[in-house]
């Protein structure tokens, strides 16, 4: 359906990006909302965050 492309391809993260990721989590944000952030996929965003131990708020 409505799937986006990502160009970045398997991209390694950069330290501004995990910074950004850390940002983002700690005010609350979603995981679709960090992911278009950082013009990441989701699965990317939810891989890093877990392996960083980052908290991403869950939708309720």
């Amino acid at each position: 359906m409505g799937k986006e492309r990502f160009e970045r391809h398997k991209q390694p993260w950069r330290s501004d990006e995990v910074a950004k990721l850390k940002n983002l989590a700690t005010k609350g944000m979603a995981l679709k909302a960090i992911a278009k952030a950082l013009t990441r996929s989701e699965e990317s965003t939810r891989d890093r965050a877990r392996k960083d131990g980052i908290k991403i708020a869950k939708l309720r």
